[in-house]
């Protein structure tokens, strides 16, 4: 079984590293931690460099749980929701677990939400966590 988390750094994409690790250890599963950034200019070096150690932060927690784990920095020109999306059919993810920030309807209609379009689009099962 393969599950993948969606991480940004924000406390809810750290709760749902905790919830990847309950259900990986529970279902013997690997687990592949995404981060997606829309572009990777030269600009914005120092946002790829604090992503990569999110990413491994993120990866340690699994690495002394001894969970087999997995980290992407993605940089394809989607946004967070399509590349998550994405990288789900690619690679056959089985589950994908994912934070949630609340906003109001009118944030979500003006800025969009990723979690609801991996929710919506995902091949597979999502969880949300707050």
């Amino acid at each position: 079984m393969k599950i993948l988390v969606g991480y940004d750094g924000t406390n809810s994409a750290k709760e749902a590293l905790s919830l990847a690790k309950i259900h990986a250890k529970a279902l013997g599963a690997s687990v592949a931690v995404v981060t997606s950034m829309e572009k990777g200019t030269e600009g914005q070096r120092e946002e790829i460099s604090e992503a990569e150690k999110g990413l491994e932060w993120a990866k340690s927690l699994f690495d002394e749980n001894e969970i087999v784990c997995d980290t992407h920095l993605l940089i394809r020109g989607l946004t967070p929701g399509e590349d998550i999306v994405e990288f789900a059919k690619e690679n056959q993810i089985d589950e994908i677990i994912v934070g949630v920030k609340r906003r109001s309807k009118v944030g979500k209609l003006l800025m969009g939400s990723t979690a609801q379009f991996i929710i919506l689009q995902a091949p597979c099962p999502v969880v949300s966590v707050k």
